[in-house]
């Protein structure tokens, strides 16, 4: 896969507690088993500190993912690890929501929390 990298801008209340969210309702990658598309929604949100993710680059990144054949539970990982290394948030949690195929309809969420370092 091609990298694309996640540009950031500075957070404008960095001394401020808030929680931002983005959907993306067209996120499209492929079955690693069938080579079928796989068709879902991507949620992100998190709790910035010094950085807020810019989102055009983010609507980049993930159109990397539209001919890459990637399971489920690993292309959540993988976006929640990519934005979690570009922006350095306080948390950060990425769902992804499948759409039904074969009767079943998934949902994966993983979740980072900054180590508390004092």
């Amino acid at each position: 896969m091609n990298e694309t990298s996640i540009e950031t801008f500075p957070n404008p209340e960095p001394n401020r507690r808030y929680i931002i969210t983005h959907v993306n309702p067209e996120f499209t990658s492929v079955c690693p088993k069938t080579g079928l598309p796989d068709f879902g929604t991507v949620t992100v949100r998190y709790v910035p500190r010094q950085r807020c993710i810019e989102l055009k680059s983010l609507k980049y990144y993930y159109l990397q993912y539209r001919n890459q054949g990637i399971f489920y539970e690993a292309v959540t990982n993988k976006i929640l690890d990519d934005l979690v290394a570009a922006c350095d948030p306080e948390e950060m949690t990425v769902i992804t929501e499948w759409r039904t195929r074969g009767g079943i309809h998934s949902i994966i969420e993983a979740t980072y929390k900054r180590p508390n370092t004092e």
